[in-house]
């Protein structure tokens, strides 16, 4: 099961969060709010349940 761990205003942003992520071997999916929405539109970053105390540490070192 995949939860949600940000809300980003743009893909370019999301994005970027799935680089760092993914630099640090944790599978991210990046997911529009609403269905069919351009590249401008609001991303939700999704990552395993399994992994989110992960995710949680990487942010309070940034």
């Amino acid at each position: 099961m995949w939860t949600e761990i940000k809300v980003v205003p743009n893909l370019m942003i999301a994005e970027m969060w799935k680089d760092l992520f993914e630099g640090e071997g944790i599978p991210i999916r990046v997911l529009p709010e609403k269905l069919g929405t351009g590249e401008r539109a609001r991303y939700r970053v999704l990552v395993p349940e399994l992994k989110k105390h992960l995710i949680e540490d990487i942010l309070r070192k940034i």
